[in-house]
């Protein structure tokens, strides 16, 4: 099913606090410019005390309402589309729903998770909204925390996540060319235990006690395991988004993809080749925003005209889990 919508609004919310890849060898006692030559990261953003998960969402989603030029009209859903909610009940998109003064809107809002991939399900799922008249506006967005399930005794996973929000508001546009062509999912569950969060739901109880929730509160990454297992899912879903939107990869304008890693967006870059540079990167100066990664690489060419009106991009990623997700939009 083709669903016919534009992209009227977008925006992107970077916490004020940066911590440079040179802050991060002094504190790992280390050479100077070690972590940006190990890691590819120059900077990322740390989330201040004040800059909570709905609070950066509803920035983002500020910007892409006020890019819409909906003013006094209401979005007709909110999805929340978050790696890790700021808390199990209720939703983020709750939270972020009263932030934009919609609270008592009655506008349905809710949210969506495939970890990193949450983004590209929550615009599915809007798309497949639009396309069968059950929406005509929809507000979607993307906020996660990284810093705040990191161990700083684990220096990989402290050197390449940051934190950050990014929204997308789109409309139906019945008869014109452009919305989602085609969307592309697998998930291999047997790769549950290669990166994981423990605490935050019914799996840790209080009466585990404290140590075992702080340990469960970290993020656990088989890093090697996980690039591994979703490197070998990337072509297939490729292919299939490509075939199923009828687009010849030579003549997508863009790869919007997943800012996993340095590593990770180079793949990325060498199954695009000889046009690799298509593969929009803003990792270094981000590191992996979690759900967030996405829409904030698709701001990013929104923003700076990277592509435009017509263009075909594709959106790609993969989460834990292991899934891999590919999508072509036409702008």
């Amino acid at each position: 099913m083709i669903s016919n919508f534009s992209i009227v609004g977008w925006g992107a919310y970077r916490p004020r606090c940066v911590m440079s890849s040179r802050q991060l060898d002094a504190r790992y006692g280390l050479d100077p410019g070690s972590t940006e030559r190990q890691f590819g990261i120059i900077a990322r953003h740390v989330a201040g005390e004040e800059e909570t998960t709905s609070m950066m969402a509803a920035e983002a989603a500020r910007a892409a309402l006020d890019g819409a030029g909906w003013e006094d009209d209401r979005p007709d859903v909110i999805i929340g589309a978050c790696g890790v909610m700021e808390q199990p009940i209720p939703s983020t998109a709750v939270l972020v729903q009263n932030r934009l003064g919609l609270g008592q809107s009655g506008v349905p809002s809710f949210d969506v998770n495939q970890t990193c991939l949450s983004f590209m399900a929550a615009f599915d799922i809007a798309a497949m909204g639009v396309a069968c008249g059950r929406w005509n506006r929809a507000l979607l967005f993307a906020s996660d925390i990284a810093s705040a399930g990191l161990d700083p005794d684990v220096r990989k996973t402290s050197s390449i996540f940051g934190d950050g929000a990014a929204a997308l508001a789109i409309e139906a546009a019945p008869g014109e060319p452009c919305g989602m062509l085609s969307s592309a999912t697998v998930t291999h569950g047997a790769h549950q235990e290669l990166a994981r969060l423990r605490a935050g739901g019914t799996r840790l109880r209080v009466e585990e006690g404290y140590e075992a929730l702080i340990a469960g509160s970290y993020f656990e990454m088989d890093a090697f395991g996980i690039f591994k297992a979703a490197a070998k899912l990337l072509p297939g879903v490729i292919e299939r988004a490509l075939a199923q939107a009828g687009i010849d990869r030579d003549a997508l304008a863009c790869v919007v993809c997943h800012q996993a890693s340095a590593p990770g967006v180079e793949h990325v870059r060498r199954l695009f080749e000889p046009r690799g540079e298509r593969v929009i990167t803003i990792f270094p100066e981000t590191g992996n925003q979690i759900a967030a990664s996405i829409p904030s690489v698709l701001s990013h060419v929104l923003t700076h005209g990277l592509a435009g009106p017509g263009d075909p991009v594709l959106l790609l990623g993969t989460a834990a889990g292991v899934s891999a997700s590919a999508m072509v939009i036409r702008l």
